[in-house]
């Protein structure tokens, strides 16, 4: 806000350059006029300054919210008290939609794209490939709030299908997501095929979910992957560590799998995948009904993980999301 590139100090005239006091954290105009800064963690500083106006960015980021009500109660003096948020939209965010709802709320929306003569060709090309007709780009490109489904990634209005896959897929891998247990109440393995085009439009191929043993469940998949001629398997080793590669291998020594771990969290794994289905992207090869009412069930809020939606979320991470991120090693 002050030091960066499009911060107070690049675009302040020479005229009217503040002096700017990084260790007393304030800006001091040449009129005398005076800004005071504060970090959104610390609510507890706000307590007993009073303002004429305020400038707060990126308020859908705030860790403690509480830090709003804080500059709110300080917010008394001048002729017309009032308040600049600048941030990016975040889908269902409480302490927005109140703001927006708000009677004396005026707001405006900037598109990323008129910024496009300062950004880089290629950060434009591609963020629009990425997000351009999605909920996440509407959020994050054209500054637009969005309060539908709160948590839900999925609608069954994204869903396409189609008899066949087309001839010639490009990649086809088997995914599995094995369940702790292999009893009736707990979870099931999520077990999804899935395949890629030369233009990196995702197939739902095959969804075999459902309660195996260790060995069951290995060898469906390598059954899968030889009916499917897929070009490896790839597994969820959160739970079963190397144990999971063993077991396949312990089937079959000659299969090509690949192991990966999550590292992130859930929404942040699922909603790239989300955005495939929400560009019209991705294509069921028949009705798969159990894995599409997780995908509209699926909340990443809500605690739960869902076996055949974490498969799929693997799959099509491998084929089209980060298929270069990390070199695939054989084992």
């Amino acid at each position: 806000m002050v030091e960066g590139e499009s911060g107070i100090l690049a675009h302040s005239p020479p005229w009217n350059m503040p002096r700017y006091m990084s260790s007393q954290r304030k800006l001091i105009w040449p009129n005398g006029a005076t800004a005071h800064m504060y970090s959104a963690e610390e609510a507890n500083r706000l307590r007993g300054p009073q303002h004429e106006a305020a400038w707060c960015d990126e308020l859908t980021s705030w860790g403690d919210l509480e830090t709003w009500d804080m500059l709110l109660f300080g917010l008394r003096i001048g002729q017309c008290p009032q308040v600049l948020v600048t941030t990016t939209s975040k889908i269902g965010h409480k302490l927005l939609k109140t703001i927006i709802k708000d009677p004396y709320t005026i707001i405006t929306h900037g598109h990323t794209f008129e910024n496009a003569s300062n950004l880089h060709p290629q950060f434009i090309e591609h963020i629009r490939k990425k997000y351009e007709g999605t909920r996440l780009g509407r959020q994050e490109l054209e500054g637009k709030y969005i309060d539908e489904g709160i948590g839900v990634l999925w609608s069954e209005e994204m869903f396409q299908y189609l008899d066949k896959a087309p001839a010639g897929l490009d990649k086809i891998i088997v995914s599995v997501d094995p369940a702790i247990t292999s009893t009736a109440e707990g979870a099931e393995t999520g077990l999804v095929v899935v395949g890629k085009d030369s233009q990196d439009n995702g197939y739902v191929l095959a969804d075999h979910s459902g309660h195996y043993s260790p060995s069951g469940w290995a060898q469906k998949a390598i059954d899968l992957y030889k009916l499917y001629r897929a070009n490896y398997i790839v597994a969820e080793t959160n739970n079963g560590g190397d144990m999971v590669i063993s077991t396949i291998k312990n089937v079959d020594p000659g299969v090509k799998t690949k192991k990966v771990v999550a590292t992130r969290g859930k929404r942040t794994r699922a909603e790239p995948v989300s955005m495939l289905y929400e560009q019209g992207r991705v294509w069921h090869i028949g009705k798969f009904p159990k894995l599409e009412e997780q995908q509209v069930d699926f909340n990443p809020e809500d605690g739960e993980s869902p076996d055949r939606v974490d498969a799929l979320v693997w799959g099509m991470t491998e084929l089209i999301i980060n298929p270069n991120e990390v070199k695939i090693r054989y084992l």
